[in-house]
């Protein structure tokens, strides 16, 4: 039996609570009208979603002072080794996700140096303020856009590259050409919805489902060199794979034997 689609107030409830987790409201929510025009609903839609963001206990609404987040937001864990996160090593990774660069075209959105997040500061081991090149990139194929991709890098390693060589070139292979022996990679694989930035840029429908990939990559050395945030079209990208079975007959287990990350 097929589902029911999601009530427009509680896809964008689930929207504003993810933008929430990620920080993006520390000096409070944009007003209900911002909210009507973004998502392009009534002013009841929003206030459901708002109401429902209240009741549990994540903004606080006083007429005069806004809507302002309760608390700190939640941010992902991504230490080696974090519960429930799949560490992967590189190898055939690597090879894999450069392919896909250089078989699909990249449009570069933005690229700057910013300072780093209280997040960003955590993943990539510096401390909040410090300088990192966030570049904002759209990668498509012949069908059309695939990714939307934000990248984070600490300033001392970036400073080889830039807007132009992050148009031409995968940045896995700009970390390596930086002189960077990359190691392995920590990664995790979620869904989340298209807020009207995403929807715009990856052709989608606002609260459409897309394949959420967080990647943080480490030399050698086990030093944090890239921390990756892409959101995925679910047509157009495929995560897979192979398990190779492994142990005696009276205990056998499913182990990963390569990863790889393919597009349709």
């Amino acid at each position: 039996m097929s589902q029911m689609p999601l009530p427009k107030y509680h896809q964008i409830y689930l929207l504003l609570c993810e933008q929430l987790a990620e920080g993006r409201f520390a000096d409070g929510l944009p007003g209900e009208f911002a909210l009507m025009e973004e998502f392009g609903v009534a002013r009841v839609t929003v206030r459901r979603a708002l109401e429902k963001m209240a009741a549990d206990g994540l903004i606080s609404r006083e007429p005069g002072r806004g809507t302002r987040p309760i608390g700190a937001p939640v941010a992902a864990s991504i230490a080696p080794g974090a519960h429930g996160l799949q560490r992967a090593n590189l190898g055939g990774l690597l090879e894999n996700l450069v392919s896909m660069g250089l078989r699909t075209s990249v449009k570069v959105i933005d690229v700057q140096t910013v300072t780093a997040s209280a997040s960003v500061a955590s993943a990539l081991q510096l401390q909040p303020g410090d300088p990192v090149q966030k570049a904002v990139r759209v990668r498509s194929t012949r069908e059309g856009p695939l990714s939307h991709i934000t990248t984070y890098v600490p300033a001392d390693v970036a400073r080889k590259f830039g807007r132009r060589e992050l148009a031409r070139k995968p940045i896995l292979v700009l970390l390596e050409e930086a002189g960077v022996q990359v190691g392995r990679a920590h990664q995790t694989i979620t869904a989340r919805l298209a807020d009207a930035t995403l929807a715009q840029h990856l052709d989608v429908a606002v609260g459409s489902a897309l394949l959420a990939v967080r990647r943080l990559v480490y030399d050698a050395n086990e030093r944090p060199v890239q921390w990756l945030h892409g959101l995925y079209r679910p047509d157009r990208y495929a995560y897979e794979m192979q398990l190779s079975r492994v142990g005696g007959i009276d205990a056998k287990v499913w182990v990963n034997k390569e990863l790889s990350a393919q597009f349709i």
